[in-house]
C-alpha cells in the first residue's frame, strides 16, 4: 500500500509539473518605457572579475526577460559563452525570469552556394546540441536568436578587405534559421540593425517569417509613436519593413547604456529591450506560435513617377535649384531612394551638388560651381533598397555669365595672423543621445 501511495504521488507530481510547463504564469508586467515588458541582453562583459549578477535585483528593477549569449561561431568566444551561459539562466529563471541565448555568427570566406549552405547547418548544429543539452526548450525559454552583425569574411591589419554580398548573407541566415526551426520546433529570432538589414542583406518574404530583434539606439521607446527603423526622414527597407514604413519588430533593444547597478549588474553599462506586443503575445512566443503579417511588407521595384514641382538658375555666382516630388502608384509618396542631377554630356560640368531631403518623397536640389552657359540634363531618382523602381526626369536651365568686377583697392602693408591654439581632445562620450534607463 505505501508503495502504491508513493507511485501515486510520483505521478501527481509529474501531472503537475507537464502542468506548469505547459502553463507558464498568466501575467507578466510590463514596467519598461511605454508600458510595454523590459528585456536585457548580457554576456561575459557583465561578469567583470568573474563576478556574479544579482538576478533578484534586476528582478525587483522590472526586468521580466534576458537574453544571455549562449554561442559564437569562433570556438575560444562559444567556450566563454558556455561559461556564463547556463549559471545565468538558472539563476533568472530562479527569479521568475524568462530566458533566451544568442548566437555571434562569423560567415564564411566564400561566395559559393554550396559552401555557404553547408557552414550554416554546421553552426546551425551547434546551436540545436546546446539547447539540447539544456534539456530542450521550457516554460520560461524564449526561442534562440541569430546575432547577424557583420558580414566581413576577410581581415588584414588595416582592417576588412572582403564582405559577402548581400546575397551570401541573406542566403546564409535563411539556412541557419529554417535549420534551427525544423529541428526545435520554434522560429529563431534575428538580431541585428536597420543598416544592416537594408544593405547586406537581400530582401525576402522567407526571411520575414522569422521574428526580429533589432538594434536602433537615440528613440525614445517611452513614446509609443516612436518607432525604430526610422530615419529622420523615411525609414530604412529591409525584410521586416512595412508599407507604412513601420518595421515588423519583435524585441527592440534601444540602448546600449542601461544603467547597470540598477539592475544588479556589475560594471557600468547594459544593453535593455523592450517587447512590442502585449502579455498575450509574448506567451505565444514562449510557446512558438508567432506568425508574420506579410500583407504589408514594402513592395520591390514598384513603379514611380517623378514631379519637377519648380526650379531656379541665375548668374555663375548663383546656386541652380530644383525642387522635386517622386511618388508610388497610389500617389503617396516613395519612403525610400535618393536624388541626383545627371548632365546630357560628359562635356558638360556637373557642379557640385548638394541634396536636401524635405520630407518623404520630397527633395531640393543644389547645383552649385557651374560656368556659365546652356545645360540640358536629368534629374534621377535612384533606390538602393530596391523598393521603387528609378525615373527621371529632363531638365534645360542657363546659367548667365557675372557682371563685369569692379576694381578691388590696393592694401599697403601685411598683417600676421594671430597663432590659433590647438584645440584640446575632447573625450568621446560613446552613450552621447542614447538612453540612459
Amino acid at each position: 500500500m505505501k508503495r502504491l501511495i508513493l507511485l501515486l504521488g510520483l505521478a501527481m507530481t509529474m501531472i503537475a509539473n507537464v502542468a506548469s510547463a505547459t502553463n507558464p504564469p498568466a501575467k507578466i508586467d510590463a514596467l519598461g518605457p511605454g508600458s510595454r515588458i523590459h528585456g536585457m541582453d548580457i554576456s561575459y562583459y557583465q561578469h567583470p572579475g568573474n563576478s556574479l549578477i544579482d538576478f533578484k535585483k534586476m528582478y525587483s528593477a522590472g526586468i521580466r526577460f534576458v537574453i544571455i549569449k549562449g554561442g559564437d561561431s569562433i570556438d575560444a568566444y562559444d567556450a566563454q559563452a558556455l561559461r556564463y551561459m547556463i549559471p545565468d539562466r538558472k539563476a533568472a529563471q530562479a527569479a521568475a525570469m524568462y530566458t533566451s541565448f544568442y548566437y555571434y555568427a562569423t560567415l564564411p570566406s566564400s561566395s559559393d552556394q554550396a559552401t555557404i549552405t553547408k557552414d550554416a547547418k554546421a553552426q546551425a548544429q551547434k546551436v540545436i546540441w546546446r539547447i539540447a543539452s539544456l534539456g530542450g526548450y521550457g516554460r520560461r525559454d524564449l526561442p534562440v536568436a541569430l546575432d547577424l552583425e557583420n558580414n566581413c569574411v576577410s581581415y588584414s591589419s588595416t582592417g576588412c578587405t572582403h564582405r559577402a554580398s548581400s546575397t551570401s548573407v541573406s542566403l546564409w541566415a535563411q539556412t541557419w534559421l529554417d535549420t534551427v526551426a525544423a529541428a526545435t520546433g520554434r522560429k529563431p529570432f534575428i538580431y541585428s540593425y536597420p543598416q544592416f538589414l537594408e544593405t547586406a542583406m537581400a530582401r525576402s518574404v522567407a526571411l520575414r517569417q522569422y521574428p526580429l530583434w533589432l538594434a536602433h539606439y537615440s528613440i525614445d521607446p517611452a513614446l509609443k509613436t516612436n518607432q525604430p527603423n526610422a530615419k529622420t526622414v523615411g525609414c530604412y527597407a529591409d525584410s521586416w519593413t512595412n508599407q507604412d514604413c513601420t518595421t515588423q519588430w519583435q524585441i527592440w533593444q534601444y540602448t546600449s547604456c542601461g544603467i547597470a547597478g540598477k539592475y544588479g549588474v556589475p560594471g557600468t553599462r547594459v544593453d535593455l529591450n523592450i517587447f512590442y506586443g502585449n502579455n498575450n503575445d509574448f506567451l505565444k512566443l514562449v510557446r512558438g506560435l508567432w506568425q508574420p503579417d506579410n500583407t504589408q511588407m514594402l513592395p520591390i521595384n514598384e513603379p514611380t513617377a517623378m514631379t519637377i514641382t519648380a526650379q531656379s538658375a541665375g548668374t555663375a555666382n548663383d546656386p541652380v535649384l530644383f525642387y522635386v516630388n517622386v511618388s508610388r502608384p497610389n500617389l503617396t509618396p516613395v519612403v525610400t531612394g535618393t536624388i541626383s542631377y545627371s548632365p546630357a554630356s560628359s562635356m558638360m560640368s556637373a557642379g557640385v551638388q548638394s541634396i536636401t531631403r524635405n520630407s518623404s518623397g520630397s527633395w531640393l536640389v543644389k547645383i552649385t560651381n557651374l560656368p556659365a552657359g546652356s545645360y540640358v540634363g536629368t534629374i534621377n531618382f535612384t533606390d538602393p533598397s530596391g523598393t521603387e523602381a528609378p525615373t527621371q526626369a529632363p531638365v534645360v536651365f542657363t546659367v548667365t555669365p557675372l557682371p563685369s568686377p569692379s576694381p578691388t583697392p590696393t592694401r599697403t602693408g601685411s598683417v600676421l595672423p594671430s597663432p590659433t591654439p590647438s584645440p584640446k581632445p575632447v573625450p568621446v562620450d560613446s552613450c552621447a543621445g542614447q538612453i540612459r534607463n
